[in-house]
């Protein structure tokens, strides 16, 4: 009898310079229509460029579907301000063609995963707007509670309503290496 609470086979790995053609896939009105609408070339250029330069405590990663190695979305966690606190926020996307089998749900889990062993900030959290019924379920799958109603301010100037959710990671078991960008990938537990 096959486990029903196995997910897919997800691996994160660290952004490269190649993923700027995944980066524009999920650029798309359908996949950004909770989050402003899609970015411009030259925005999407620039996140690019924050994401290799790993910005603050930024980590961002594709997404990989195993074992077929697809890249099948975009997924990461950032240093932000929150209620006057930094905090590291997390976020994510999976290309419609791979969207409803728990790819998403999977991702999100390696990447408390990540920041757990990165370990700057005591929580993680996640900021899915209140209508993005997808993102709310990825988030209360993964772990995170839901903490209520705000409102965040993405893109700059536009103010949504939104679910606050927060994981609290457990600690990195002792000896586990802090996380590098360069040399690991993180598949989920």
């Amino acid at each position: 009898m096959a486990d029903e609470t196995a997910g897919p086979d997800v691996r994160i790995e660290p952004w490269t310079a190649a993923d700027l053609a995944l980066l524009c896939e999920v650029n798309t009105p359908a996949m950004t229509r909770h989050l402003g609408g899609p970015e411009t070339d030259e925005q999407i250029a620039r996140r690019h460029r924050r994401y290799l330069d790993g910005e603050g405590a930024a980590q961002m990663f594709r997404v990989v579907l195993l074992p077929e190695g697809a890249a099948v979305g975009t997924t990461g966690f950032w240093e932000t301000t929150w209620r006057g606190e930094p905090v590291h926020e997390a976020g994510w996307g999976v290309l419609p063609a791979y969207q409803g089998r728990g790819i998403a749900t999977a991702a999100v889990r390696a990447v408390i995963a990540a920041a757990r062993a990165e370990g700057r900030h005591h929580a993680l959290h996640a900021f899915p707007a209140v209508a993005n019924a997808a993102s709310n379920a990825v988030c209360r799958k993964a772990g995170f509670t839901l903490v209520g109603e705000c409102e965040v301010e993405y893109p700059k100037g536009h103010l949504i309503r939104a679910h606050e959710w927060r994981v609290e990671p457990a600690p990195a078991p002792p000896g586990t290496d802090p996380l590098s960008a360069a040399d690991r990938g993180w598949r989920a537990p």
